[in-house]
């Protein structure tokens, strides 16, 4: 099976093609001097010579013609396809479409590799590069070194390639520090999902240069037509959302999935609409209260919903997630600050002194002023920074742990509180855990909500309380939904739990009404308000103020449960 990479549809033609194409150009450009050249040769033969000027210019200029062409096709330092080349082989290879023939696109990406440039030097990134494109179009030429992981997994998918497959592999630089291989008549995903791992798994072999041992990491996008894209470009831009997606991840090979593309015609409108919302203030935020076990509330998190006109609630992960591929982020970010701390500011009007968490993106904590936009909302409301809490999760640690750290050291300068969120679902060092200033831990759901029926998850939760505490931590558990997980966490020695067996998380109102009944320390939300129902209507006007808001509230604020919310902490 031939599989020849790269340069296929940029070189210029060779052998017996080659002296027919040059044939034909010389009888196309001479046709006009056949008639005068007959009449030279029957009349004065001797004058015959003088034609090889014409013809040699006429050589020259399809040379010239020539080398400018692959030149426009080729990359001037590694002498691979460039991207105008590729996305021609991409469409012939379309072109040649049947039943069961499909074509696969991997776009790879080094990653970190601008720090190395920069570190070594651009003469020592452009040779890497060179190593680069040479690494790649070998492993695919020959599948590796004989016996490498590499070789193995190539030859397997190029093994269960259906008999008509007619394609040839090219490997192309697309600029910078990014490639791309083309895989004519690969129809599986799956299969072209584990070239690229295999070929990731070549790339990390180490490099030595100048010196220096060099091991590099990269990450892959997989997109294949028809089932992903119909033409070239599209392909092309879908395998490169699916390469972003592997890089924020950190997940090393995605293929294309339509959710995380920002740019469908789903996305493009729920992307309007969100603009839209943010400016008239349709997004909303619901707060979840954090309570300790002795009946204390130690805070609420901030919660965005977003109710989209005509077409229902949107999922907060969908337009979240949407806003941070987008652009959008810093707007929502500093959308949700504003209400968050508008909301704390009211609060504290009416004496209700607690603290408000708000979630931010690892993409806002490494902008540069995150910590003055923050500072600005406290000073705009005058409300003191302890009241606010930022939770950052786990990714922020793998992005840059030392601008993240120095942004955040410069919010705990101002009295502003962390917490790191969703604990145990990343991928964090200890190291990188201890420089962060954070204050508080929060372990995920995914593990609190099965500790009751699996050890593991038991296991988990145990050591990283014990973590935490070690550490000087308070730790808090999300979607605690249950007593006998609020029981278990108790006698672990977590410091404060939040889930639906505290309180759905509720609109601001809502929220208000409850902040003023468990702040008495009255019983809880349905005793209280059962035993007021129970009540002469004659007597309802004189209720306490509490009990009316309760009451209002058409127990709205309850938890899904009949249990109490704060049972004693065990002794």
């Amino acid at each position: 099976m031939d599989r020849t990479t790269g340069g296929a549809p940029t070189r210029p033609p060779q052998g017996v093609a080659g002296a027919v194409l040059l044939l034909g150009v010389l009888l196309a450009g001479a046709a006009p001097l056949i008639p005068l050249a007959v009449l030279v040769y029957r009349y004065e033969a001797e004058l015959l010579p003088l034609f090889a000027v014409p013809l040699a210019v006429l050589v020259a200029a399809w040379r010239i013609a020539r080398d400018r062409a692959r030149d426009q096709l080729t990359d001037p330092l590694t002498d691979l396809p460039n991207r105008q080349a590729l996305l021609l082989a991409a469409q012939e290879a379309i072109a040649e479409h049947t039943e069961g023939y499909s074509v696969g696109l991997i776009l790879l990406d080094l990653d970190r590799f601008r720090s190395l440039n920069d570190t070594l030097g651009h003469t020592a990134g452009d040779r890497l590069l060179v190593h680069i494109a040479r690494r790649l179009h070998r492993a695919l030429r020959s599948g590796g070194a004989a016996g490498s992981a590499t070789r193995e997994s190539i030859d397997d998918v190029f093994a269960g390639l259906p008999r008509h497959y007619r394609g040839r592999p090219m490997v192309a630089r697309m600029g910078g520090d990014e490639f791309a291989v083309l895989l004519p008549g690969i129809g599986c995903p799956d299969s072209l999902e584990k070239v690229a791992k295999a070929l990731i798994a070549e790339l990390a072999a180490p490099i030595r240069l100048d010196g220096l041992l060099l091991v590099l990491e990269a990450s892959a996008g997989v997109c294949v037509f028809p089932q992903h894209a119909q033409d070239a470009e599209s392909l092309l831009r879908r395998a490169d959302v699916a390469m972003g997606h592997a890089q924020r991840g950190r997940t090393s090979v995605e293929q294309y999935d339509e959710a995380q593309d920002a740019d469908t015609p789903y996305r493009i409108g729920l992307l309007g609409d969100l603009r839209r919302a943010l400016e008239t203030g349709e997004v909303q935020l619901h707060y979840q209260p954090k309570v300790a076990f002795d009946g204390r509330v130690v805070g609420l998190e901030a919660l965005l919903r977003w109710e989209r006109p005509g077409q229902g609630r949107v999922s907060p992960d969908e337009f979240v997630g949407l806003a941070e591929s987008s652009g959008l982020m810093p707007r929502l970010t500093d959308y949700v600050l504003e209400a968050a701390v508008g909301q704390l500011a009211h609060w504290r009007e009416q004496g209700l002194q607690v603290q408000v968490a708000v979630n931010v993106s690892p993409r806002d904590v490494l902008n540069p002023g995150f910590a003055q936009r923050v500072a600005g909302h406290l000073v705009r409301h005058q409300v003191p920074a302890h009241a606010l809490q930022l939770e950052i999760t786990e990714r922020l640690l793998l992005d840059d742990s030392r601008r993240a750290a120095d942004t955040l050291a410069e919010l705990r300068g101002y009295g502003v509180g962390m917490s790191l969120d969703d604990f145990g679902t990343g991928h964090s060092s200890l190291v990188r855990l201890r420089s962060l200033p954070v204050g508080e831990l929060k372990i995920d759901r995914s593990f609190v909500s099965r500790m009751a029926t699996d050890d593991h998850d038991a296991a988990v939760v145990r050591c990283s309380v014990e973590l935490a505490h070690s550490l000087g931590l308070t730790v808090v558990a999300e979607g605690v939904e249950d007593d006998e997980t609020w029981e278990r966490l108790a006698c672990m020695g977590v410091d404060a739990v939040q889930g639906w067996l505290v309180s759905a998380a509720l609109p601001a109102e809502q929220a208000t009404a409850w902040l003023r009944v468990h702040r008495t320390g009255a019983p809880p939300v349905e005793r209280l308000t059962a035993a007021a129902d129970r009540l002469p209507p004659a007597i309802q006007p004189v209720l306490p103020p509490v009990i009316q808001a309760v009451q209002a509230a058409k127990l709205e604020i309850q938890a899904p449960t009949q249990q109490s919310w704060a049972p004693t902490r065990p002794q």
